[in-house]
């Protein structure tokens, strides 16, 4: 008798332990990759939403386009937010990521900035202009350029999952001199070039405002919404779910509405 009240206290306390894992289990530290600067802002206030719904959220950032994703895939983050698809497409046909797409953050568009020039149309002779490195950001820059006139590029390439580089130009009359480099290190080489293509984040990180000072700047629409991502293997999760449910709150249209004023417009 004693022993089998033993096993039915053991058995209760076990159901009671068990109960409590499933009780806590969003207790986890889920561990957020972005950029700093704009992403790192936004995710500051998710971070509080997400609170209120029982996820403990911790940002980490980052300061190229490279490590958040070899992060995630690595299991050293639980998702990241701070790319758009064919950044991703990109990144996974070149490094077999196994990373989803499960919900849109907002769109950021790129534009060009100089301190010499009014406008891309005004651009010299043999004038250095700066773009991007990575593929699918040099792709928009060359879109870019392509849109204002200023280079023609081969016909069948920039679109459709196909990534215009230097050395699909067509056309550049003016013989303008294209300079690749790290999406991060354009703000700072403003300077040395003609004008330079320059993403949202490192943009307004330089004291940039996108929809005041950029001398071109990409249209609203199009696929360059950026995104949250996660292993494949997570999307189905309930923490996921209530992460992307945190973002798409209205507490955080309304702050990214109201902080920065038109440079990022929600995408959700």
């Amino acid at each position: 008798m004693q022993r089998r009240k033993i096993i039915q206290n053991l058995l209760a306390i076990a159901a009671v332990s068990l109960t409590a894992t499933f009780a806590h289990a969003d207790d986890k530290q889920l561990k957020i990759g972005t950029m700093s600067g704009p992403d790192a802002q936004i995710w500051s206030v998710v971070t509080k939403v997400a609170a209120r719904e029982g996820l403990n959220v911790k940002v980490i950032e980052f300061n190229d386009y490279v490590q958040p994703n070899a992060a995630l895939d690595s299991g050293d983050l639980d998702a990241n937010g701070f790319q758009h698809q064919p950044f991703l497409d990109s990144q996974i046909k070149q490094r077999g990521y196994k990373i989803v797409n499960v919900g849109l953050t907002y769109v950021s568009p790129m534009g060009f900035y100089s301190k010499k020039l009014k406008s891309l149309k005004d651009l010299p002779e043999g004038a250095k202009v700066g773009i991007q490195n990575d593929p699918s950001n040099g792709n928009r820059a060359l879109l870019l350029l392509q849109k204002y006139g200023v280079i023609k590029l081969k016909p069948g390439v920039g679109t459709n999952g196909v990534n215009a580089t230097p050395l699909d130009v067509a056309e550049n009359p003016k013989k303008i001199k294209l300079v690749e480099l790290d999406a991060a290190q354009l703000p700072r080489s403003l300077d040395d070039l003609d004008a330079a293509s320059i993403n949202t984040d490192y943009a307004v990180k330089a004291g940039l405002q996108p929809t005041k000072d950029a001398i071109a700047i990409e249209d609203l629409k199009g696929p360059y919404a950026n995104l949250i991502a996660v292993r494949a293997q997570d999307r189905d999760k309930p923490w996921v779910k209530k992460l992307v449910a945190a973002y798409e709150s209205d507490e955080v249209r309304k702050y990214i509405d109201t902080q920065f004023k038109g440079a990022i417009i929600p995408a959700f």
